[in-house]
């Protein structure tokens, strides 16, 4: 049996993304947003996606220069983390939700492990790059810390793309509504898709960027 495909990856990548700008509507975004974008929509298969995105206004600068300083990458699942490009990364991706303790910490509380988790992000937030691709606990509770303590250190930009039925687009919405109270920048993708191949893809579209690796 026999099939008929292209197999080289560089002509397979590059069609790709000639493909999504002929079938995405990417008008509304400059450069950076517009790299993000395909990613974003390759990562899914769904250039209808684009509609959905919305970046802060320094969001896509913020992001990159996080990432060439070495900034710490905090994600909320091993998936998200798993789902960046290792050699583009100058330090590991960081997931606390395995940690000791979170467990018993969730169970406590009675909440979810990836709220938990959050414990353990404080000496390490200042300054972040964070990624959140699966659970919408983990951005409500994320934007309760910001608010409860305008002293803490602000992440650099929040990649809040959880995905689900419940709470998934209401805590992006509420990322989006109270971002600029709360002093960050950020990327989210609205409505209840996403996930963590889509919100890897956008930290992997900005290290892309800072290497000159364009479409």
């Amino acid at each position: 049996m026999q099939f008929d495909y292209e197999i080289d990856p560089q002509v397979i990548e590059c069609n790709s993304f000639a493909m999504i700008r002929e079938l995405a509507d990417l008008s509304t975004f400059d450069a950076e947003q517009t790299q993000v974008a395909m990613r974003v929509i390759h990562s899914a298969g769904d250039p209808a996606l684009a509609a959905q995105l919305r970046f802060s206004a320094g969001a896509c600068d913020a992001g990159r220069r996080a990432l060439a300083a070495q900034a710490p990458i905090l994600c909320d699942v091993e998936m998200v983390k798993q789902g960046l490009t290792k050699r583009m990364l100058a330090r590991p991706a960081q997931c606390f939700l395995n940690a000791d303790g979170v467990s018993a910490i969730a169970q406590a509380r009675g909440e979810t492990r990836s709220m938990a988790a959050l414990e353990f992000w404080g000496p390490h937030l200042a300054g972040s790059v964070v990624i959140i691709g699966n659970a919408p606990t983990a951005l409500f509770r994320l934007l309760e810390i910001l608010a409860s303590d305008p002293s803490l250190g602000r992440p650099a930009l929040v990649i809040g793309i959880p995905v689900g039925f419940v709470g998934a687009a209401e805590s992006k919405q509420a990322l989006w509504d109270c971002h600029q109270t709360l002093g960050i920048e950020c990327i989210t993708l609205l409505g209840r898709q996403g996930g963590s191949a889509i919100a890897a893809s956008v930290c992997n579209a900005l290290l892309r960027c800072n290497r000159g690796e364009l479409y």
